[in-house]
């Protein structure tokens, strides 16, 4: 069995804004920045045999600290990227069912095989989700990972944990910095605890 301990990024002004980031390096918000001390004075004492983090700005922001709590550095994984969202990345929600009302529409469908002009469907988001959990479990088997990363991966492994489809819009929590305990058995993800953000609670 390897333990995969999957963290979502702090918050982004981006969250805030309602506008959808994707692949779009954007930094943590002081917010972000104070969830991502605060998650790592939480897991200080659970250090993992591997540190590993989205290469997008947030996700290595969020791993920071933890990386200076643990004396080691973040592997850096693209494929643990957010989805692409194409033409709509940078965009709020108002400003797109202004612009691209078509594209909204059909976005909120969220077909399996529907893909924004220039990003990602869900399908081929969640081949490339699963190709890099798959490496990991193989190259790392029998270990603890912590890997920082994205909602939209998230949402990916809940559905195949799960064996949920990948129409459909997100059904699971997904809090900012909150920490999601996996386990990978014979090719199958499994999960023990899912969006515990009470590192954030006053």
């Amino acid at each position: 069995m390897t333990e995969l301990v999957f963290i979502r990024h702090g918050e982004t002004d981006w969250n805030r804004q309602g506008r959808f980031q994707g692949q779009i390096d954007v930094p943590l918000n002081a917010a972000g920045l104070d969830q991502a001390r605060r998650l790592a004075a939480r897991l200080a004492a659970e250090p993992p045999a591997l540190l590993l983090s989205s290469d997008l700005q947030r996700a290595q922001q969020t791993a920071a600290p933890l990386a200076t709590a643990w004396s080691r550095a973040p592997l850096l994984v693209p494929g643990l990227r957010e989805q692409s969202f194409g033409l709509l990345e940078g965009l709020d929600i108002p400003t797109i069912q202004q612009r691209h009302p078509d594209l909204w529409r059909d976005w909120l469908v969220q077909q399996a095989d529907f893909a924004l002009p220039g990003g990602e469907s869900n399908r081929q988001f969640h081949a490339r989700v699963w190709q890099a959990v798959q490496s990991l479990a193989a190259d790392y088997a029998g270990q603890r990972l912590v890997v920082v990363t994205h909602g939209g991966v998230l949402d990916m492994l809940w559905r195949s944990a799960r064996d949920e489809a990948l129409d459909g819009l997100r059904q699971c929590p997904i809090p900012n910095t909150g920490i999601n305990r996996l386990r990978w058995t014979d090719g199958r993800l499994a999960i023990e605890a899912w969006g515990d953000a009470s590192h954030l609670a006053d």
